[in-house]
Order: C-alpha cells, then structure tokens, then sequence
C-alpha cells in the first residue's frame, strides 16, 4: 500500500460519515449539529489493488454455487434469522446498547461453532483473554476449537488469521481495532470505514464468515459513518428494555435472507436461551374483560406473532391534549385519532391518548391499524373487546378497512393460540379457507366498532 509523504486535515461527521475540507456547525448530510470532527487523512496512491478476488468476469451460469453454502447452529431462531444458516464468507455487524447481550450471543455461537468442529477465532478489543476465558466459564462454554485472542492492532490479527486459519472470525468490537497506515484515532469515522473494508476484504477472499460488533448512538444506531451498514452483508440490532429479560435481534439488512426477521432470547444466569413461540410470551400476562385492550397478529419477516396493544383515554386537563405511545409512532397514533374523530364520530380532541405495545414490540406495519383503533374505542367508550378476538387490518383516511398480506398465516397463528374469532378486511376474504376460527369481514371503521362492541360474556384466556 502506497503512502503520500504529506498528510491533509479533513472533518468527517460521526453520525453519517460526510466529508469536508471545511468546519461547520451543522452537517449537509444528516442536518445534524456539531458532529464534524477533525482528522488527519494520509493520501493513498491512486493505483492501489482494492479487488476482493483475482478474477475474470464469467457468465452467471458458469458461476459455481458453492459460495452460498450455509452452516447452520445449534440456535434454529438465529439460523432463520439469517436465512437459514450462517453464509460461508459473509460479513455480518451486530449492534446494541451496551450490556444487552451481544457479546455473550456471539460468544455462545462460537463455543456452539467450535463443538460442531469448525475453529472459530474470537478477537477482543475490550476484554483480555483471561476475562473472556471467565465470561465462558461462567456460561459453561468450552472448545479447543475456540480460539481467543486479544489485541486492537488489525494488522496483527491478520498475522494471526492466517496462522490459525479459522473458519469464523468475530471482532468485538470495530470501535476499539486500528490500522497504522491510518492516522486518526481507533473509533473514528476513518479507522471505522478502512477496518471495516480490510475486514470485509479478508472474509471474501479467504472465505471466513466475520461477525463485527458495533457500538451505537444515543440514537439506537450504530456509531460510524452510515457506510458501514452498506459495506456489510447483514446487519443485526439487538432490542430490549433494561429491566427485561427479553432480547428482540431484528434483521435490519440481509443480502442472504428476508429482513425484518426477529429472533427472541431469555437472558437467564447461563446465557441466551431462545423463545420458540413468542406469541405465549407477548400474552401470558393478560387479563380478561378490561376496556382499552385489543390482540393483533403481526407479521415479522416471515413470522406472525400476536401482540397486545393497549389504550389509555382521559380527559385533558391542557389545552392541547397529550399523545405519547411506546411501540407505535406518535405519528401513527395521531392519525388513527384523527380518523376516528372524522369517521367514527368519536370526539377525541379533549383526550389525553397513552398507547403502548406490551413486551417491547415495535409495530410498523399497516396491520396493525384497526387493531389500534378498535383499543382506542374500547378505551373511550370504557367497554372491553371480546378477549377471544384477534384484529387485522389497514385503516385508511377515509375510513376503509384495505386489505393486508398473508393473513391466512396470522389466522393460523391466532387459531393455534385458541382463538375463536378474527376481524378482518373485508377484500381479505375472497378465496380464503380456513377451518377453526370464525373469520368476519369489515368494509369500514364503523363496521369494525359495531361488531367488536358487541356484548361478551365473561372469558377465560384462550390459552
């Protein structure tokens, strides 16, 4: 690798990554203020070899498949949620807030790894070997294939990459390794981007499947210029209250798999253990016949799992009324309170509304939009929904309940748990077969609360 003599002053920012010569206050990029800082840049060579592999073009049929081959875990919920196993020479970043979880997940898939007879190297930037050797004792984690190694220097665990030869590599984390060649200081916006690019050139050309762990912002996303999420393969973000046990690792990019996947893990004395049926979990805690309560059956990825949503209406004692949601955007709830007030007749504007979606769950998709209007409803008119009852669909401005994808999936789900009945779009029927559960059909909002409303006789849970 080339090096310039001279060295240049550059500010890059720590939230996006935009460079520039010059100072400002505010970054062009992602309007944010004060985030450039200032680093020194060294100036490469402009002919320097940045190819992944010696290759020439070939046609995509002569193209071998073996690349793609995936090796699966002992954890089935982290196998799908990569797609089905862990991809040979995928780089893979994993990003949380500290103390959730993600060092002891990864170090629970290399020891797991490493049993299977793969040889896995995990480097350390922040941790000795002797603390790394302690967090594995403590977790009853043991392998001779499992190498540990400690060091923040890059170029040395490349040496040492290719002395152990290893089929898997983690590096915890990116913001603690450095290159020489590069002058800023390890976690800046530059050591970030050219780590990451060695890292993701040793995994292609050597086939090594890497796991990087990222720290995040304030914010919840990962610290570093934005271009590192795109240089990766697959990017994970571990989500989580910290006075719960539950862990949520979301797929937010997979170049091998769906996105949007979830995989859920108990955080218990001996690790991460995985919760095969999440839907249990999100509703064990219920309680019959309580107004301002509804059930939807979301979709995450290519799973349904049922949810709990609850309402709370009072009156305001503000001008302005209050909206505030945990789990729904403020946005969303906002407009779901207009159209009711619009459409349904119901005169919210002197309501404080508080919505939350229980376990920690984020709903964004349309879906779950009636199911927030009828808890609404149920709120405000202090009358429970049927607690047999699971809700469905997409509301619209003018009031229409649209249709919504793979609902013949979330009925099963929601029949599996015992429930009797679902409310849905009414376009939703037309070809459906399901046998079970009594399956009604609303065109509108006012049809959904006249239906939902009706009277229901004291249940118990339907499981």
């Amino acid at each position: 690798m080339a090096v310039a003599k001279k060295t240049k002053t550059k500010y890059f920012c720590t939230e996006c990554g935009y460079e520039t010569p010059k100072w400002m206050g505010k970054c062009p990029g992602c309007q944010r203020w004060n985030t450039l800082t200032e680093e020194l840049v060294e100036q490469k060579s402009k002919f320097v070899n940045t190819s992944i592999q010696a290759d020439t073009p070939k046609p995509i049929t002569q193209v071998p498949a073996e690349d793609a081959f995936r090796i699966q875990t002992n954890y089935g919920e982290f196998n799908r949620l990569l797609g089905g196993g862990i991809v040979n020479g995928g780089l893979h970043l994993i990003g949380g807030d500290p103390g959730i979880g993600k060092s002891t997940l990864l170090l629970q898939i290399a020891c797991d790894l490493a049993k299977n007879g793969h040889r896995v190297l995990y480097v350390s930037g922040e941790e000795s070997m002797y603390q790394t050797k302690l967090r594995a004792q403590r977790l009853g984690l043991e392998s001779d294939e499992l190498y540990l190694y400690s060091e923040n220097d890059l170029n040395r665990v490349t040496q040492q990459i290719d002395s152990v030869q290893p089929k898997f590599l983690i590096i915890d984390s990116i913001q603690t390794v450095y290159l020489n060649e590069v002058a800023s200081a390890p976690g800046s916006v530059s050591q970030v981007r050219e780590c990451t690019g060695e890292l993701m050139r040793i995994a292609k050309s050597k086939q090594i499947s890497t796991f990087v762990v990222g720290h995040v912002t304030k914010e919840g996303t990962i610290a570093g210029p934005k271009l590192l999420e795109h240089m990766v393969d697959a990017v994970l973000y571990f989500e989580g209250e910290q006075h719960n046990s539950f862990r949520i690792l979301r797929s937010v990019k997979n170049r091998f798999g769906a996105t949007n996947e979830i995989a859920i893990f108990d955080m218990q004395g001996g690790g991460l253990v995985e919760v095969l049926n999440p839907s249990v979990l999100f509703l064990e805690e219920r309680t019959v016949m309580r107004s301002g309560v509804s059930i939807v059956a979301a979709m995450e990825g290519s799973r349904p799992i049922l949810v709990e949503i609850q309402s709370l209406l009072s009156p305001t004692a503000f001008g302005n009324p209050r909206r505030m949601s945990n789990g729904i955007e403020n946005n969303r709830t906002s407009l779901i309170l207009a159209v009711l007030e619009k459409r349904a007749g119901l005169l919210l504007q002197n309501q404080d509304a508080y919505i939350k979606v229980v376990g920690g769950v984020k709903l964004d998709e349309p879906a779950a939009d009636l199911a927030l209007a009828l808890c609404i409803v149920s709120s405000f008119r202090d009358r429970a929904l049927n607690p047999t009852d699971v809700i469905i669909g997409e509301v619209g401005l003018t009031g229409e309940v649209r249709r919504v994808v793979k609902v013949e999936e979330r009925l099963k789900e929601a029949k599996k748990l015992g429930f009797k009945r679902a409310i849905i779009p009414k376009r939703n029927m037309d070809g459906l077969e399901i046998t079970g559960i009594e399956v009604i059909g609303v065109a509108d909002i006012q049809e959904a609360i006249q239906i939902a409303l009706q009277p229901a006789n004291e249940q118990q849970l339907p499981f």
